[in-house]
């Protein structure tokens, strides 16, 4: 299989990037490659380590060279054939000209931060996020000399306020988990460009089916594979998109140094789930709304934060930004712990477990104190702010692909007393 390029079927190379496709047609076909052997549609597992040479075409260490892509297979941990396919797929689905993928989200979070920050450089970053991404930040980075402020990205005033004259990197994330609070991605972009920093979003939640932020002008795409992406729950995975001159810095230096490389086998995972990204997708956008509808009249529920819904603080940028309004719904109960147990012992069809982004509903109860202890130490306006939103706790109920019905019915009979 050829390593990079767009030539013809016989190559073994992508077949569709030569013109414009729809977004369900990407989906299915984008980067997706020909065996130029035994003519497989379905991408193969290359699971050797080790990949034979001409001498003189390799190279013994990755340093000085410019484009890893541009060598021919060697070792796993640089470029494995599998990896390069789905980095190819997402880089098409994303419209960006190349990604990295590695072996989880974080990995992914970390790379972008460790490669494009150095010691002296100021981070940007949203206040709420990722809880990962947000510890990492704020209690990782400042042990590098790396300085970092914690801003409400919802406010542009906030993050325009934030800047200094060593910022480098503005990392948002939109929707921002577990809230499901928005950020301006066009507003943050341009505001980026003219302070002379780059910007990366964590668009897990959304994903590209919702909002492509590189259109936006965002600099750098970052996902979890393993949330919706993948879709069933199986594999770990993450990446970064955008530019290649960027993807690549990222890649000569973190993809090989750092050691976080995906396999093969998650790569080939991750794919069978891009092929059916689109329909998921929608389907939990549909399935959300009716259920986060419903929510919205439950006497048990107190509120109900979902974009769709005209009751969202931001539901002019939620319709502006998204295509798709997405499959997180948070809510809000009295006597919220008492709630959480009713919720673990009665449901039948939904899940009471941590993570998202699965085929089944999962839903968990995030409490507000606890959250502020273990992960974002909010104070005074940002807690407030946070509240807004949050309240003392909110459930992040993370839609799957049952019956709408079913999951209506199911959370009726396990949130009433």
């Amino acid at each position: 299989m050829a390593n990079s390029g767009v030539l013809a079927l016989d190559s073994g190379t992508s077949r569709v990037n030569d013109w414009a496709l729809r977004a369900e047609t990407l989906a299915v076909d984008g980067g997706l490659v020909i065996d130029p052997t035994t003519r497989a549609i379905a991408p193969n597992i290359s699971m050797s380590v080790n990949n034979t040479l001409v001498p003189g075409d390799g190279a013994f260490s990755a340093d000085g060279v410019p484009d890893l892509t541009a060598l021919p297979f060697l070792y796993a941990r640089w470029t494995n054939p599998t990896v390069r396919q789905l980095e190819q797929r997402m880089a098409a689905i994303e419209g960006t000209d190349d990604a990295l993928a590695t072996a989880t989200g974080i990995a992914a979070i970390a790379a972008t931060f460790l490669t494009l920050l150095k010691k002296g450089d100021h981070l940007i970053v949203s206040d709420v996020c990722y809880a990962g991404a947000n510890e990492l930040a704020r209690r990782i980075l400042p042990d590098y000399g790396i300085e970092i402020t914690a801003v409400n990205m919802s406010r542009i005033e906030d993050i325009a306020a934030a800047f200094r004259p060593n910022t480098r990197l503005v990392h948002c994330e939109s929707p921002c988990n577990p809230i499901l609070r928005l950020t301006d991605l066009a507003a943050v972009a341009a505001l980026a460009r003219d302070k002379g920093a780059l910007v990366s979003v964590d668009s897990t939640l959304a994903t590209p089916v919702a909002t492509r932020p590189f259109a936006l002008g965002i600099d750098l795409v970052i996902h979890s594979l393993t949330k919706f992406i993948n879709g069933h729950g199986d594999a770990l995975g993450g990446i970064v998109c955008g530019r290649k001159e960027l993807v690549e810095k990222i890649r000569s230096r973190a993809g090989v140094y750092l050691g976080a490389s995906m396999s093969a086998q998650n790569a080939w995972l991750i794919m069978r789930g891009i092929d059916t990204l689109l329909p998921r997708i929608r389907t939990v956008s549909q399935s959300a709304m009716l259920l986060a509808e419903f929510l919205s009249t439950h006497p048990a529920v107190r509120s109900v934060i979902y974009p769709g819904l005209k009751t969202h603080p931001q539901y002019a940028l939620a319709s502006r930004q998204m295509q798709v309004f997405g499959g997180m719904i948070t809510f809000q109960t009295t006597s919220p712990q008492a709630v959480a147990t009713q919720l673990a012992t009665r449901l039948k069809v939904a899940h009471y477990a941590f993570s998202l982004g699965h085929q089944r509903s999962i839903v968990v109860l995030l409490d507000t104190e606890e959250m502020m202890r273990s992960t974002y130490g909010l104070q005074g306006a940002q807690l407030e702010d946070y509240r807004v939103f949050a309240g003392d706790g909110v459930f992040r109920l993370s839609v799957g692909l049952e019956a709408v019905d079913d999951l209506i019915e199911d959370f009726d009979q396990a949130l009433r007393p």
